[in-house]
């Protein structure tokens, strides 16, 4: 899995260089999966990786499971060692493509739908979702919201805090990407 990983971004980093190609290592991905009368439970990631390549408007990033940062270091804790097994699947990666994509929707302002594989735990689920892309001089800023169930990936809760945690897993991203010379 890992050499297919390496496989993809080092092919999208070959394609022809008037691709458009552009790229983040400090893209941001949060997730919150709390019920509303417990306490929170959510994490920032401020390392994500992503290329998009314009050309194609395929997208390809990848965030390590242990840059999750959680305000309760025992909750870090115990997303790292029981939930996403961090040791043994330290990150998730998605690779997928802007739908019907063309550079004229970077001035529209609207939604672009966006599908792919996920991949967590090594288990792999198809996403839909949208995303909104803008783009200024010092490049391409992505936002996106989607959501997941645990279950799909493997993720398992134990009964006894089952309550607390939402049945689905809410994931925004948050990336600035500049072009890659």
């Amino acid at each position: 899995m890992a050499l297919r990983i390496i496989f993809i971004v080092f092919a999208l980093l070959s394609l022809p260089a008037n691709g458009q190609k552009y790229f983040t290592r400090s893209g941001i991905t949060e997730f919150e999966a709390s019920e509303k009368a417990f306490e929170p439970i959510e994490a920032i990631n401020e390392s994500t990786t992503a290329i998009m390549d314009l050309s194609s408007g395929v997208i390809v990033s990848q965030v390590f499971m242990a840059g999750f940062q959680f305000k309760n270091a025992l909750m870090q804790e115990h997303f790292n060692e029981n939930y996403m097994e961090s040791n043994q699947y330290p990150k998730a990666t998605f690779k997928g493509k802007l739908d019907n994509f063309s550079l004229d929707d970077l001035k529209s302002n609207e939604p672009i739908p966006l599908s792919g594989m996920l991949t967590i735990k090594g288990v792999e689920k198809k996403i839909q979702t949208t995303v909104s892309i803008t783009q200024d001089q010092s490049g391409l800023s992505l936002t996106g919201m989607f959501a997941v169930n645990p279950e799909d990936f493997n993720i398992k809760i134990p009964v006894i805090v089952q309550e607390k945690i939402a049945d689905m897993v809410h994931i925004n991203l948050n990336y600035q990407l500049v072009e890659q010379k």
